[in-house]
Parts: structure tokens; C-alpha cells; sequence
């Protein structure tokens, strides 16, 4: 069998086997961060303003202040952390570029030590050490992934995440608020909010759990407690000090 047909063969084997992966984890991981700060930070600071017996005007005002500072903080964060990760792998790249170019020998003996680490001979591996050696490109994309564990960033990755996260905690932190746009008592917007955050941590939590593939129902209950305890605490903290 020549090469081509070999290649064919190949190729029809993959395109009748298609896995199915979730490939969307930095994304998901922007909107879990955002929704869950959104959710317990506002919560909290609601469930305090009304442990200090605060109107739900007050409460409101200073909880749409909370969610906006919160957005722009946490979507700069996530900006920050994506550009960073961003340099980082242009500095590696560099660095491993002009090795390759300076000490090939040195960089053909670590692809070597690399392959041996899978129990591959160095028969086997030497074939593989030379292909790799006349395609130089090739060979710096391996190095990167398999020698230093990096994977080459999307560049939109920066201003994807500080949107996903200032999005998506805008809409965590609206849930709280909610009941006090409707209800003038402070007393009874702060019960309304706690159940509507409570179901809202429950449906997150679920949903958290099954894209990360974690128990859903076990991580619905962990991130409903979470956000339990903070209000307590910041309800609990405010009327200590109100005396």
C-alpha cells in the first residue's frame, strides 16, 4: 500500500470516528467566575444593608453601584490574566526559537528525552527526532506543547474574558437586587431575594456541575450553601454592629 493510500485510509477512519469533546472550558470558566461572584458578592451586600435596617432604594442604589464596580473590576481581571498568559507564551516562544537555532543538538536531545518519557525505543524515536529536526516550525510548535506544556492563545482571548465575566456577572448580580426594584419593605425584599438567589445558586450550581462534569446535584447544594453562608454573614455582621 503506497503512502496515499495509506493517508486515505487514514483520513476516512477519522471522518466516520468524530468525538465528541467539550471544547468551550475557557469560556465556561469566564461565565462560572462571573455568575458566581455576581450572585454571592450583591447577595451579600443586600442581605447586610438589610440587617443594618437600610431602605430598599438605599439597598438598590448601593447594589447596582456594587454590580457595576464589580463588572468592570472582574472583567479587567479576567482581561489582565488573558494577556498575561498571552505574554507569557510569546516570551517561551521566543526564548525557545532562538534555542532551537542555537543549540539544535541539545533541543533534538530533549525531544529524544521527551518521547523515551512514553516508553517509546530510541529506534522507534529517532525517525521521529530527525522528521521533526527538517521541519523547524513543526518542531518549535512541539516543544512548546510537550516540553513546556503550553498551547498557543487564541489573541482574542483578552477582551473575550473580561466580557464573559463583566457579563456575566452583571447578570449574577441582578437576580438579588430584583425584588427590591418591586418591593418598597426592606424587610420583605431581602426574604424575597434570599429565596430568588437561593434557586438561582441552585440552577447555576446544576449547571456548573454538569459542563465541568462534576456532580450536578452535589454542586448545585455546594454553591446554594456558599452563598448561603456569605448573606448570613453579612446580615449577621451588620446587625453586630448596629448593636
Amino acid at each position: 500500500m503506497s503512502t496515499t493510500d495509506v493517508e486515505k485510509a487514514q483520513s476516512l477512519l477519522l471522518n466516520q470516528h468524530k468525538e465528541k469533546h467539550f471544547t468551550a472550558g475557557e469560556v465556561v470558566r469566564d461565565i462560572i467566575i462571573g455568575v458566581s461572584d455576581g450572585l454571592t458578592v450583591p447577595f451579600a451586600l443586600a442581605a447586610g444593608l438589610s440587617g443594618a435596617n437600610a431602605s430598599s432604594s438605599i439597598i438598590l442604589t448601593a447594589g447596582i453601584a456594587e454590580v457595576a464596580a464589580g463588572a468592570i473590576s472582574m472583567g479587567l481581571g479576567g482581561y489582565l490574566a488573558a494577556k498575561s498568559e498571552a505574554d507569557h507564551y510569546a516570551r517561551e516562544l521566543k526564548r525557545e526559537q532562538e534555542e532551537i537555532i542555537a543549540v539544535p543538538e541539545t533541543e533534538a536531545a530533549e525531544i529524544a528525552e521527551i518521547l523515551s518519557e512514553y516508553g517509546i525505543e530510541p529506534h522507534e524515536y529517532a525517525p521521529v527526532v530527525n522528521a521533526l529536526r527538517r521541519k523547524p516550525q513543526a518542531w518549535l510548535e512541539f516543544m512548546m506543547k510537550f516540553e513546556l506544556g503550553l498551547e498557543k492563545p487564541d489573541p482574542r482571548r483578552a477582551l473575550t474574558s473580561a466580557f464573559t465575566i463583566a457579563i456575566a456577572y452583571i447578570i449574577g448580580g441582578i437576580v438579588p437586587l430584583f425584588p427590591y426594584m418591586f418591593i418598597p419593605d426592606a424587610g420583605r425584599a431581602v426574604l424575597a431575594s434570599v429565596v430568588l438567589t437561593i434557586i438561582a445558586l441552585l440552577i447555576f450550581g446544576y449547571a456548573k456541575g454538569y459542563f465541568t462534569g462534576n456532580k450536578p446535584f452535589k454542586s448545585a447544594l455546594q454553591t446554594a450553601l456558599i452563598g448561603a453562608i456569605a448573606s448570613a454573614a453579612a446580615f449577621g455582621m451588620a446587625k453586630l454592629v448596629q448593636g
